[in-house]
């Protein structure tokens, strides 16, 4: 393969790549921790994964994209349905999630960890 993108395999996955904030690379570059992927029994590309730190600035910067504004801007209901969101992939077991979380939403670690009790208690009641 030429080019890390020339396989119709690498294009296909590449949407998917790019939203986890990951990054494809050539087989040959590949290292340990890097995921290859294979096509027809040929190895085609390789997936470096983002560190979970990096990951949770992804997310972030990505939900920022999709509400067209910072997350601090965000009614209380959206910054609680971003909490949500952000429990479900994950980003309160990265060290500091919370902090990070606070302060791109522009609240307190205290009103956070609130969002989160008041959406465990509703799935609690469900």
């Amino acid at each position: 393969m030429s080019g890390v993108g020339d396989h119709p395999f690498s294009a296909a996955v590449k949407p998917l790549v790019d939203a986890m904030g990951a990054e494809l690379v050539a087989v040959g570059e590949a290292r340990g921790d890097d995921v290859v992927l294979s096509w027809d029994g040929e190895e085609v590309v390789a997936v470096r994964l983002p560190h979970l730190a990096d990951s949770l600035d992804h997310i972030l910067a990505d939900l920022r994209r999709r509400h067209g504004r910072a997350l601090s801007e965000l009614d209380r209901k959206d910054k609680q349905t971003v909490v949500r969101i952000l429990e479900e992939r994950g980003a309160f077991s990265v060290r500091h999630g919370v902090e990070t979380v606070a302060s791109a939403l522009g609240v307190s670690r205290f009103t956070v960890y609130n969002y989160l009790n008041r959406e465990n208690a509703a799935k609690e009641r469900e």
